[in-house]
């Protein structure tokens, strides 16, 4: 269909300038996306395209993956909400302080960095767990929310990119096997190097905790918060024992990666993700319940009402994840990411193949809002060129897989994106324009890499 086939991301960042709403545009992006595609299919009629879309969001609930992230995402509502009622949040900031881990905000922004380098096992893990940690101490000094979705979703996935034994790499080496590209292991360890994207996105968020500058709309966020925590410091709930957040946390940890070694046959980096972060937030909500119980502070009743009225917070965000799973599902079946990847594939001279991968690949995972299958896509497209030009096939690959990372910290429809979101306690969308500056300069800078590095290693 041709250029058609990107009027249904037209209508949806459309409506979001208008209107200011995620549902609203994804739902008219998902009706476009389905008219399109009947009339792909010669059934042009109008009246069909409600009916089609409501089948395409109930089909969404097919994939098991899809409803354990759908069911994941309330569950955390629920846990989120018990580490706060129970205190342990705030016993935990002011043990950080009082023991001069964390005295400044400096210190605070870095132990959000280290959570996620070193939980870079699971992207969504080292998400959760560095905002879950980390937003009682953003609050305490005064800094936004929406700094802290920045650092924690700016880390997360360009760790997980560049540290790949686990199921990044997983994937990534599975789709190179796939598609017939010779010593696919030794290409996937030398993307380390070309992934400039990952490089340059940690190097920004370092720069940004290290010099405590901040730029674009999230210095004016920075700045109402800090005057809001002037006028009231006191915090939400008030302190009991740390260990009302450490031991749930340390269950959801290291489940996760239990269950990451169990699902993968006794290799973590095979595990099933989607599965592992479900039985473990179970688990971890169950292990918070009964602390609060025998605390005698909290009856039955009450822990019920707190849970739901935590899930209930997030339930605006599960329908987002829900759209968005139902829109990237229509729009592989009409061709957008392909239909793009081929515009930018044509007639380019050999220095700009690989620069002009990096930005199809970023199209594609902004439009799409998955880094995954923005590799599943674009895999297949680089590998023949390797293997007719001869180009050096790390090079090649590291652009797909940098694009697809960078695309995905620019997508509002990113399921990193709106995790990064409910982790640190912040709206959808000012995240992802708080953080827009700072992901195109680092995709900007990385575009202007591949054409440098071309003229050396071309």
């Amino acid at each position: 269909m041709g250029w058609l086939t990107i009027l249904p991301q037209i209508v949806a960042i459309g409506i979001v300038l208008w209107r200011k709403e995620v549902i609203l545009a994804l739902v008219a992006a998902i009706f476009t996306s389905e008219f399109l595609l009947l009339i792909q299919a010669k059934q042009v009629t109008i009246a069909m395209a409600p009916i089609e879309t409501i089948e395409r969001i109930i089909n969404v609930f097919s994939s098991p993956g899809n409803t354990r992230i759908l069911v994941f995402s309330l569950i955390v509502g629920g846990l989120i909400a018990y580490l706060k009622h129970s205190g342990g949040v705030t016993a935990l900031v002011n043990l950080l302080i009082n023991t001069g881990i964390t005295k400044t905000k400096k210190q605070a922004g870095l132990m959000s960095f280290l959570i996620g380098i070193l939980l870079f096992v699971e992207s969504n893990l080292s998400v959760i767990t560095a905002g879950i940690v980390s937003r009682g101490l953003f609050d305490k000094f005064g800094m936004s929310r929406e700094r802290l979705a920045y650092v924690i979703d700016s880390t997360s996935a360009p760790v997980c990119i560049l540290l790949l034994f686990n199921g990044w790499g997983a994937v990534v080496l599975a789709n190179l096997n796939s598609n017939g590209l010779a010593n696919p292991e030794t290409t996937l360890i030398g993307t380390i190097f070309y992934n400039f994207y990952a490089w340059i996105a940690l190097a920004i968020v370092l720069y940004t905790i290290l010099s405590d500058k901040l730029h674009g709309p999230l210095k004016g966020f920075e700045a109402k918060t800090q005057l809001a925590a002037q006028k009231n410091p006191a915090p939400e709930f008030p302190a009991s024992k740390a260990s009302f957040m450490i031991l749930p946390l340390l269950t959801l940890v290291i489940l996760i990666f239990t269950f990451m070694y169990w699902t993968g046959n006794g290799s973590i980096r095979s595990g099933d993700g989607s599965k592992s972060i479900l039985y473990a937030s179970v688990i971890s909500c169950i292990v918070i319940y009964i602390m609060m119980l025998a605390s005698k502070r909290f009856s039955h009743i009450n822990l019920v009402d707190i849970g739901f009225k935590g899930m209930a917070e997030l339930l605006p965000l599960v329908s987002i994840v829900l759209l968005s799973l139902a829109l990237g599902a229509s729009l592989q079946i009409l061709g957008t990411g392909l239909f793009v990847a081929g515009i930018v594939g044509e007639a380019l001279p050999v220095i700009m193949i690989v620069p002009m991968l990096f930005l199809a690949s970023s199209i594609m995972a902004f439009t799409t809002g998955t880094s995954f299958g923005t590799f599943a896509m674009m895999i297949p497209i680089g590998v023949p060129l390797i293997q007719m030009l001869g180009l050096p096939p790390a090079f090649v690959i590291s652009a797909i897989l940098g694009g697809g990372v960078f695309g995905d910290h620019c997508s509002p429809i990113s399921d990193t994106t709106m995790i990064s979101s409910v982790a640190s306690g912040c709206d959808l969308l000012d995240h992802v324009k708080t953080q827009l500056p700072y992901a195109l300069v680092g995709g900007g800078l990385t575009f202007v890499a591949y054409i440098i590095t071309g003229l050396f290693v071309l």
